[in-house]
């Protein structure tokens, strides 16, 4: 019986669909494992395990070490910009007063030559110099029409037609910022966060990872669940039991502590830039093929 012909015709001066679904030709798909979804209990930072964790307003966790480092490497990062920006606005006043001395210095030559017909005398060393920057042993006298087509012409390799972009440094923000959420962090809204270990026989016996638990229900906490951590004592519950006890009755389960409802800090799930929680858990890559050769180039789609 005859094959398809799609399938073993090779000598043809095209790719056929065949060939192409084989060289990977199309949109790729992929469902996403739990291996490419960043667990609840890891450092938006590192991407580890959270050790001594702290949490921002909006509900990011961080390690306390990593969390710190980044806040320093901002304020640094922002006392450069300052500098960069003030030694700017000097270089700019000093350039101002340069011109408001030669506007005035051309205004009095002027004057002179029109009432004593005196040529002008400079005693300065720059004034010996002409526009261009030409002196010593290699100078030229520039006349207008050598100075016209000094600025008109497209000689790049000289350092007089050479254009220069002045570099503008803008005034800096004095606030850090979350590297999670990109809203203003300071280091003293940030609060710990203490999640209870499940300290069971069974569950120490089974798993290499700890594994934490709410202390209310004794759920054991996942990434499929909604976490609310108190601001005030750093306690983690899930999401039921905060809205049953810790909202109306104001004080923590473990520890008593009064609390408000505003100290209810949400925190967010686990999640990737490929896809988050609650999203379509599936990355796509498009291939499309290359001029001369069978690799193609390669494009991230848009998600959908």
């Amino acid at each position: 019986m005859p094959q398809r012909h799609s399938k073993n015709n090779n000598d043809l001066a095209f790719f056929t669909y065949d060939e192409k679904r084989k060289l990977g030709y199309g949109t790729q798909k992929e469902r996403l494992g739990k291996d490419s979804i960043k667990p609840f209990d890891a450092c938006s930072l590192c991407l580890k395990s959270l050790i001594d964790p702290m949490s921002c307003q909006k509900g990011h966790l961080f390690c306390k070490e990593c969390i710190l480092q980044c806040l320093l490497s901002q304020k640094k990062d922002i006392q450069r910009k300052l500098a960069a920006h003030a030694a700017q606005q000097k270089q700019e006043k000093e350039e101002e007063e340069e011109k408001l001395k030669l506007q005035k210095a051309k205004e009095l030559d002027a004057f002179d030559q029109q009432n004593h017909g005196a040529v002008p005398q400079y005693s300065d060393r720059n004034y010996s110099r002409d526009k261009n920057g030409f002196h010593g042993a290699n100078s030229l006298k520039v006349t207008s029409y050598e100075e016209e087509a000094l600025r008109t012409m497209k000689a790049f390799w000289l350092p007089s037609a050479t254009p220069e972009a002045s570099i503008k440094v803008d005034a800096p923000s004095n606030s850090t910022i979350c590297p999670e959420g990109n809203e203003k962090l300071k280091l003293k809204t940030l609060f710990p966060v203490q999640f209870t270990e499940d300290t069971t026989e069974q569950k120490k016996s089974k798993a290499l990872d700890k594994t934490y638990i709410c202390p209310s229900c004794k759920v054991t906490l996942t990434n499929t669940m909604s976490l609310v951590a108190l601001s005030t004592c750093g306690h983690v519950f899930c999401k039921k039991c905060a809205d049953r006890f810790m909202a109306v009755d104001k004080v923590c389960l473990v520890c008593n502590k009064a609390c408000k409802e505003r100290n209810l800090v949400n925190l967010e799930k686990g999640g990737t830039g490929f896809a988050g929680h609650g999203d379509h858990l599936e990355a796509r890559d498009f291939k499309h093929l290359g001029s001369g050769s069978g690799l193609g180039l390669v494009r991230p789609a848009m998600k959908t």
